[in-house]
């Protein structure tokens, strides 16, 4: 397999094309830079605003990832989804696989940061290509901040933006690396079965030279346990031999902290998700984890061992 991994300058991304370099395929990335990466990608440089950059980043490619930028403007969006359906198609691309970077409500929403992924979705599948869409909770990985792993060591309080009762099948990074490459390469007969159709919307055309209507497949991932905050802060207390208890951070304070790292507009989206779980619904993370093994034929890390393999107090300073 020839795979472009697009996103694979940012943590997501990143981590599948580290894993699957390690697992001996050839891996180009997308970058605006020419640098970021992780060794042993092969950079490509290009904007995903400019279509023949992205052409050319496809250019003898078999398989594809793709997870998009923190960009939630609906035409920004749909410029880059289209350039990277129409360059797929125009390759002869086998499969793409789609990360949502997060899961998504059942039916349509006002927030930008969902629907724009599932238009994204919709073109992808119109286009023609083999599409798996895999569509994640939350990344244990956010844990690791240092503005929730500072309170965490010192004050013994785990601060994050859901209320406690919501339960999260919290994934790891490496885990998301594991699915993808799954994804990528499980048989379709293997993927019917197990996983959820998508039909292509006729109203997400990609351009008259799309091959049509092709195969798309949703497959909802998570962790290997699915806690509530109360039960994963008695994860970490167990984990760390020491009383952690949950709070939930307000989402005022929550979007004014990554305000100074993401900028108001990419903050305020953000934040617009956790506001809308909180307000709509508890269990948009939820997941039973057999089914995801068993579906891509996968071992799912358990949380305390993810808990246990984490410098916590490095990460605290």
């Amino acid at each position: 397999m020839n795979i472009l991994v697009i996103g694979a300058t940012g943590a997501q991304g990143g981590a599948v094309a580290g894993r699957l370099v390690g697992s001996g395929h050839a891996v180009r990335g997308l970058t605006r830079s020419g640098a970021g990466l992780p060794p042993g990608v092969t950079p490509v440089v290009g904007d995903l605003a400019d279509a023949s950059a992205v052409r050319a980043a496809f250019d003898g490619v078999t398989h594809a990832s793709v997870v998009l930028p923190l960009v939630f403007e609906p035409s920004v969006v749909e410029t880059y989804i289209r350039a990277i359906a129409e360059a797929a198609v125009a390759a002869g691309v086998r499969r793409l696989v789609y990360n949502t970077a997060n899961r998504m409500p059942s039916a349509p929403t006002s927030v930008a940061a969902f629907e724009t992924r599932r238009f994204a979705t919709s073109v992808l599948v119109e286009s023609g290509v083999e599409t798996v869409v895999v569509r994640p909770p939350l990344y244990l990985d956010n844990l690791c901040a240092p503005w929730v792993a500072g309170p965490l060591v010192h004050e013994g309080v785990l601060r994050y933006p859901l209320p406690a009762d919501v339960p999260v099948s919290w994934l790891s990074h490496a885990d998301l690396a594991t699915a993808t490459i799954a994804a990528l390469t499980t048989p379709t007969a293997d993927l019917a079965p197990a996983t959820a159709a998508l039909a292509p919307p006729s109203a997400a055309t990609v351009s008259p030279a799309a091959a049509g209507p092709g195969e798309g497949f949703a497959v909802d991932l998570g962790g290997a346990d699915v806690v509530t905050g109360t039960e994963l802060a008695a994860a970490f207390s167990a984990a760390l031999g020491r009383p952690v208890r949950y709070v939930a951070q307000d989402l005022d304070e929550f979007e004014a902290g990554l305000t100074h790292a993401l900028g108001a507009t990419t903050a305020a989206s953000v934040v617009s998700t956790y506001r809308w779980v909180a307000e709509h619904d508890h269990d948009l993370y939820d997941l039973d984890p057999a089914v995801l093994e068993k579906t891509l034929a996968i071992s799912l890390t358990p949380l305390s061992t993810w808990i246990a393999a984490q410098p916590w107090t490095e990460l605290a300073r």
